[in-house]
């Protein structure tokens, strides 16, 4: 049996939490060593991963000349110098996005990244999703002709002002730059021209919700439209999430509710319609492809820190464009307040912080991923409410 790749992990948080799962569930890995500042969090990951020595401060982790790998799931604002340290100490990455607080900075580490023999990925979940790639690969066979309009939504009543992510920027950049990402990805071009639109809900300083549109160097148009905004006091929440690759002959689509994600290929020659799980994160998806690129040494499809730098460099321009363009205000603070409390109530929603349901009692059984409030968790648990909900209103059978 060949030798499994050991991982330090830095940061015990939800993400944290998600990849040390997706790492226990596979034979490439074993976590070595766990860190967080949190003394709940360290004593919830001695239960999870038993044996797996846990930490406070990270030195040790870099220390370590049998640890492989570094899993960096901080916040924006501490991951430059975790990197920095990582690679002086020759150890491989795996980091969520972005890689620093500002572009100069990121632009500063891909640099140093680039010019290391270490692999660095970041967590551009979307990479990693089977429903990309069959549209890219049916894209590819020429089945809607040449791609000319990308249209893009990400819009759940999600996470709120003051609720944390400070360093990771407002919503379009901090969620927005991955849908930055996808189009880009699609669009095998790079953005040229773009206006974006923004506004401010509730009366903050920041908007809440962006739509730019535009187009690449390569002619292919582009509509992305993120935010947080879709209805945060409705009693039953919804949300809308789409990819529509409009090409000259054809066309394909995804639409997904968090639990399924659904595309619908209408090409010259083929209709293909596919629905599977739309797998959170895709974590376990990220850690194999990063583990067998470890192995052959070299990147066999992972997200790069030169990809995710730039999907952050052209997410915060979009965004400040939209600031540029004047956005009007709708609602006011005390909307906002109502918005926060109700949200403080809520253990099954889009986007929740964690700081109100804290670390969980219970120790997460090795392997399973976390039970933490959020959008990449709340359908998968609204289901298992309707779920119950239904049973316990059936009938018994005799």
């Amino acid at each position: 049996m060949k030798r499994r790749l050991r991982a330090g992990i830095v940061g015990y948080g939800r993400m944290g939490r998600g990849f040390v799962a997706a790492m226990q569930q596979s034979d490439l890995w074993e976590v070595a060593a766990i860190c967080d500042i949190s003394p709940d969090a360290r004593e919830l990951a001695g239960k999870s991963a038993p044996g797996t020595q846990i930490l406070s401060q990270p030195g040790a982790i870099y220390s370590d000349k049998s640890i492989d790998v570094v899993g960096l799931f901080t916040l924006a604002d501490a991951r430059p110098g975790q990197i920095s340290q990582a690679l002086s100490a020759k150890k491989h990455v795996i980091a969520e996005k972005p890689l620093a607080a500002d572009v100069a900075t990121e632009w500063q580490l891909v640099k140093e990244i680039e010019a290391s023999d270490r692999l660095v990925a970041v967590n551009l979940f979307n990479r990693n999703a089977w429903y990309h790639k069959d549209i890219l690969a049916f894209i590819a066979e020429g089945e809607i002709g040449e791609l000319a309009i990308l249209r893009i939504c990400h819009m759940t009543p999600g996470h709120m002002p003051t609720e944390g992510h400070e360093p990771e920027g407002p919503p379009f950049h901090d969620c927005g730059m991955h849908y930055v990402d996808v189009a880009r990805w699609y669009a095998h071009s790079e953005y040229e021209k773009w206006h974006a639109q923004g506004i401010r809900m509730w009366d903050y300083k920041d908007p809440w919700w962006v739509n730019s549109h535009g187009h690449f160097a390569n002619g292919v148009v582009f509509d992305i439209t993120q935010g947080f905004v879709y209805g945060h006091l409705a009693v039953d929440k919804t949300h809308n999430c789409y990819v529509d690759a409009i090409g000259t002959k054809g066309i394909c689509r995804m639409r997904h509710n968090f639990i399924d994600a659904t595309i619908e290929m209408h090409g010259i020659h083929a209709t293909v319609k596919k629905t599977g799980l739309f797998n959170d994160k895709k974590l376990d998806v990220m850690v194999d492809v990063f583990a067998r690129s470890v192995v052959a040494g070299k990147n066999l499809g992972m997200p790069s820190a030169r990809d995710s730098v730039i999907a952050s460099e052209v997410s915060w321009a979009m965004l400040n464009d939209a600031i540029a363009n004047g956005p009007p205000v709708k609602g006011t603070k005390r909307d906002m307040q109502e918005i926060l409390k109700h949200r403080r109530t809520l253990r099954s929603g889009y986007g929740l912080p964690s700081r109100p349901q804290g670390c969980p009692e219970d120790a997460i059984p090795a392997g399973q991923p976390p039970n933490a409030c959020g959008e990449e968790l709340c359908g998968l648990q609204e289901a298992e409410a309707r779920a119950a909900a239904r049973e316990s209103s059936e009938p018994r059978r005799p």
